[in-house]
């Protein structure tokens, strides 16, 4: 660790195996995910944290996947109480909401599990386009689609987690 490191970077490195493993899968739910992370430490800077996360996301095989997605709420219906969530999905307008909603049950019919995108930035119609888009797509292609959106939404959950000051 560096002597810039941040205060959440340097409270991630000193915390014990459990408590990494906690703070980390507050960022993706698959534990595969986070006790590779966890177990990479201590990390210089943020980029070197999101560079094992990107190559831990990479290494997930299906059932760590479907864990880390299981942690998502449906694009459209932020986890009730949950401020990450509803900040993440805050581009999504009522007027698209319903049809959203719609559209991620008969994704869900298809793929088995909610349609997963990096929301952060996007509008509500954008990410109705991308499901559209997407619905069609076979199981393979969407699970790699899924597995970089979910590294985007890794990324800037990291990037928040270790600019936070220490709780």
């Amino acid at each position: 660790m560096t002597s810039s490191a941040t205060p959440g970077l340097a409270r991630l490195n000193s915390s014990d195996e459990p408590h990494a493993a906690y703070l980390l899968r507050e960022v993706c739910a698959s534990r595969s995910w986070a006790a590779a992370v966890a177990g990479g430490r201590p990390y210089a800077d943020a980029e070197a944290l999101c560079a094992a996360s990107d190559a831990a996301m990479a290494a997930l095989a299906p059932a760590d996947l479907a864990e880390a997605m299981a942690g998502h709420p449906p694009i459209g219906r932020p986890k009730p109480g949950d401020p990450t969530s509803a900040r993440e999905q805050s581009g999504v307008q009522e007027s698209v909401r319903e049809e959203l909603l719609e559209l991620n049950l008969a994704y869900q019919d298809r793929h088995g599990h909610v349609f997963l995108i990096c929301a952060t930035g996007r509008t509500g119609d954008e990410m109705l386009a991308a499901l559209k888009e997407r619905i069609g797509n076979d199981a393979d292609t969407e699970r790699e689609i899924v597995r970089t959106e979910l590294g985007k939404i890794n990324r800037i959950r990291l990037t928040r987690l270790v600019e936070e000051e220490s709780t």
